[in-house]
């Protein structure tokens, strides 16, 4: 019996990942979580940030936007919006939505739901852009 977990990375374009694990370190909505071989079974919404997959022959990033997860005892499902590998990923244009979302936001005035998509919209920037290796400007 394998003590390894199939982990399987999908979004409504592609299948980006699908392989045995040792682990994998997700982004929740909510943080970061590991999961291991025997986990609990769950499903939690995906945040933004890199989904990396722990595995005999080293390590996989892929950065992912929103979606949810499932996790069971001997597999993980990772259903994501929008999912790329880092050389995939356009710095230039993330730096552009990065600097959408915050101009949203200091239009948000007190609109809770302009000031959430904003938010939203900056934490995916800033996530691609420290997957692909940039540098986030300070504004």
């Amino acid at each position: 019996m394998s003590n390894q977990l199939r982990v399987r990375l999908v979004t409504p374009e592609r299948t980006l990942f699908d392989h045995a694990a040792d682990s994998v370190l997700l982004p929740a909505k909510n943080g970061f979580m590991e999961v291991l071989y025997g986990h609990t079974p769950l499903l939690a919404e995906l945040g933004a940030g890199d989904v990396t997959v722990h595995t005999a022959d080293g390590d996989t990033r892929l950065n992912v936007n929103w979606g949810f997860v499932e996790v069971l005892p001997d597999r993980v499902t990772i259903l994501a919006n929008d999912a790329l590998k880092p050389e995939e990923i356009d710095i230039p244009r993330a730096e552009k939505q990065l600097d959408r979302g915050l101009e949203d936001w200091k239009k948000a005035g007190e609109s809770e739901e302009a000031f959430n998509e904003a938010l939203r919209v900056i934490s995916e920037a800033e996530a691609k852009i420290a997957s692909a290796g940039g540098t986030i400007k300070s504004h």
